[in-house]
């Protein structure tokens, strides 16, 4: 049975400096982007390197118009985040963070496509601006630059982390369009698709960080529960049963972590979860 209102919040007593919804300088969010800057730098650059394309412009101008729109590029740090929580000092995780957001570009791409959406991040989709084709063969172009990157690192763990992860995104986009055609949908097949189309990757995003740290592989996966917990509380709406649900997911993620070594990081990445259901209240 899941847990009353007011038994999940008291799971969940994230410390005030974590969880400030006014102003930056207390959002988990701001805290986690300045601590990565010069890691987030060197992806952003890399990213910038690898959307070029010497045959067809049309690549690096659509994936432009939609990486340059801005975004929390929570995901890539997320795998930065992880590496560095683990000891990380290599160059790995930087291509690993450019992965992941090239896989989240190609999935918008596509989503745009399928959905037939006109506005993306408060500007004109790809696919309204150009067309359906561009849109979809870019994000194709992008998904193999991924899959470049990732040879890079040399670990077939990553590549099969990676490589599921993205399946699993195809199959949540391919139940979602299923399920929205049938009003006997039940709550696990919504949940189905949270973890298709957006747990997945945060759960992919993390795991590789530790992995390419060389973490134990339960320790890896640890990680990877926290960001699954918290992609699943981010997408639950504000009736008292889901905000129960997402405090008891938010206090599965700071469970997740206990088992890392202490680090700056590792509070930063607790307040994250707490700060999200904080949101949607």
């Amino acid at each position: 049975m899941p847990p009353t209102v007011r038994q999940a919040e008291a799971l969940v007593e994230p410390k005030e400096d974590l969880m400030s919804l006014d102003g930056s300088a207390g959002r988990p969010m701001d805290m986690l982007a300045a601590r990565l800057a010069d890691d987030m730098a060197r992806v952003n650059a890399l990213i910038r390197e690898r959307m070029a394309s010497e045959h067809a412009p049309r690549i690096p101008e659509v994936t432009a118009h939609l990486i340059e729109a801005g975004g929390k590029r929570l995901r890539p740090l997320l795998t930065l985040a992880a590496a560095r929580l683990c000891g990380y000092e290599g160059e790995h995780h930087i291509r690993l963070a450019a992965t992941v957001e090239f896989i989240h570009t190609a999935t918008l791409l596509h989503d745009d496509v399928v959905d037939e959406s006109k506005q993306r991040r408060g500007r004109p989709t790809a696919n309204l601006l150009w067309d359906n084709q561009s849109s979809v063969l870019v994000g194709d172009y992008l998904f193999a630059r991924s899959f470049g990157l990732m040879v890079e690192t040399g670990s077939l763990r990553v590549l099969d982390i990676l490589a599921r992860a993205s399946a699993t995104i195809a199959e949540g986009e391919v139940l979602q369009l299923s399920a929205a055609r049938n009003i006997s949908a039940t709550e696990d097949i919504y949940m189905t698709v949270i973890r298709g189309k957006t747990a997945a990757l945060f759960a992919a995003a993390c795991e590789v960080g530790g992995v390419v740290a060389g973490a134990d592989e339960a320790r890896a996966a640890g990680e990877g529960d926290l960001e699954r917990a918290q992609a699943v509380l981010a997408r639950h709406g504000t009736l008292e049963s889901t905000r129960a649900t997402a405090l008891a997911w938010a206090e599965r993620a700071r469970t997740a972590l206990e088992p890392l070594p202490a680090h700056p990081l590792k509070e930063i990445l607790a307040g994250l979860s707490a700060y999200v259901v904080a949101r949607i209240n």
